[in-house]
C-alpha cells in the first residue's frame, strides 16, 4: 500500500494538512509580531528608567528602590492574574527586568563625578 503526501489534503512539508499549516503559519506570525512589540515596549521602558538612573545620580539617590520595587511585583502579579498570566513568571520578568534596571542605575551614577563638581566647560 503506497503512502501518498498528497493523500486527503495532506501536503509533503511535514505532512500537515495545507489549513493546518495556514493556520499554524498564521499564529507564528502573530507572536512574531508581539514578539517585536515586546521588544519595542522594553526599549521604550528602558529610555525612562535610564532617565530614572540620570536622575537618581545627580541627586545621589540610591540605585535601587526595594519599597518602589515591591509594589511593582505585587501590581504586576495582579495584572497578570487578570490577565490569566502565571504571576510566578511575571514575576521572575519583572525582577530580571528590575535587575537589569538596578545595573543600569549603578553604571549611571559611576560615570558621574564623585565630588559633584562638574567638568570646566560650561553647559
Amino acid at each position: 500500500m503506497e503512502n501518498s503526501s498528497t493523500d486527503e489534503g495532506v501536503v509533503a512539508r511535514g505532512g500537515l494538512d495545507d489549513s493546518v499549516r495556514g493556520e499554524l503559519d498564521s499564529l507564528r506570525d502573530s507572536i512574531d509580531n508581539i514578539d517585536a512589540a515586546v521588544v519595542h515596549m522594553l526599549a521604550e521602558r528602558f529610555k525612562c528608567t535610564q532617565r530614572v538612573g540620570r536622575l537618581k545620580a545627580d541627586h545621589r539617590l540610591p540605585a535601587a528602590d526595594p519599597a518602589r520595587e515591591a509594589r511593582q511585583i505585587i501590581r504586576l502579579r495582579e495584572l497578570a492574574e487578570s490577565a490569566k498570566l502565571d504571576p510566578a513568571f511575571a514575576e521572575k520578568l519583572l525582577n530580571f527586568i528590575i535587575a537589569e534596571v538596578i545595573r543600569h542605575h549603578e553604571t549611571i551614577a559611576g560615570e558621574r563625578p564623585s565630588d559633584g563638581a562638574d567638568s570646566t566647560e560650561g553647559p
